[in-house]
């Protein structure tokens, strides 16, 4: 059972309000996804000219320009994959912090974020690589699975973070949920709407509303989700 503010009514004022009561917190998962994602380029230049380098220390004047620029490119990849592993894992928060909000009650400070993502990485790295595996798939077998997957995703980091539930069945769940329940298909249209006003305010602000107006939709989306029945 969520906090009784999770079931009032939504409204820009209330999602206004949770989202200023949460900018330290966003503040710090913004700068920390910057930063790793930032750590993750250099990485991959570092790796990329040291592979170039070892290809080239390894195959003398015989060198094979395309073969040092593939062992570069390979050694810059995997140098960047931790990094991107570790920035898309603190992004996530951008969701969660909503989530763990409307379901507590209670503002969600730094050190209350950080210590839940982690306190259980391995359930929020595995749940994040489904969730893309299908979401992947649904794009490219017909780009409608795929945006029926998107609209799952308040529903699904909900679950997964504020539930013990198994990683497939919070996913079988949040489809359910927002697909098969009585106002599902008003929680598709109030995410679609939240959507749109993002865009439209992002283009309007020349991108600087996307500083914003994403984290304010998803306190709004979350506290409708309970409101419709999405959420319980």
């Amino acid at each position: 059972m969520a906090a009784p503010l999770a079931y009032e009514q939504p409204t820009l004022n209330k999602a206004w309000e949770a989202f200023v009561a949460h900018i330290p917190t966003i503040l710090i998962i913004w700068i920390a996804t910057a930063i790793l994602a930032a750590l993750g380029v250099g990485a991959q230049l570092l790796f990329t000219v040291l592979g170039n380098s070892l290809s080239g220390v390894s195959l003398g004047s015989a060198i094979d320009g395309s073969s040092s620029t593939t062992l570069g490119m390979a050694l810059g990849q995997l140098g960047q994959i931790p990094f991107s592993i570790l920035s898309n894992l603190v992004a996530v928060l951008f969701a969660a912090v909503p989530a763990m909000y409307y379901a507590t009650g209670e503002t969600i400070t730094v050190d209350r974020a950080f210590r839940a993502l982690m306190a259980r990485p391995w359930r929020y790295l595995l749940a994040g690589v489904l969730f893309t595996v299908v979401s992947v798939i649904g794009f490219l077998a017909c780009i409608l699975p795929g945006i029926a997957v998107a609209l799952v995703t308040p529903v699904y980091v909900n679950k997964i973070f504020t539930t013990d539930m198994p990683i497939l069945d919070a996913f079988s769940s949040s489809f359910q949920a927002v697909y098969r329940s009585e106002n599902g298909w008003t929680f598709v249209g109030i995410e679609l709407l939240a959507g749109l006003v993002v865009v439209v305010v992002s283009i309007c602000t020349c991108g600087i509303g996307l500083l914003v107006a994403p984290a304010v939709a998803s306190f709004y989306v979350q506290n409708a989700a309970y409101r419709q029945g999405v959420l319980t």
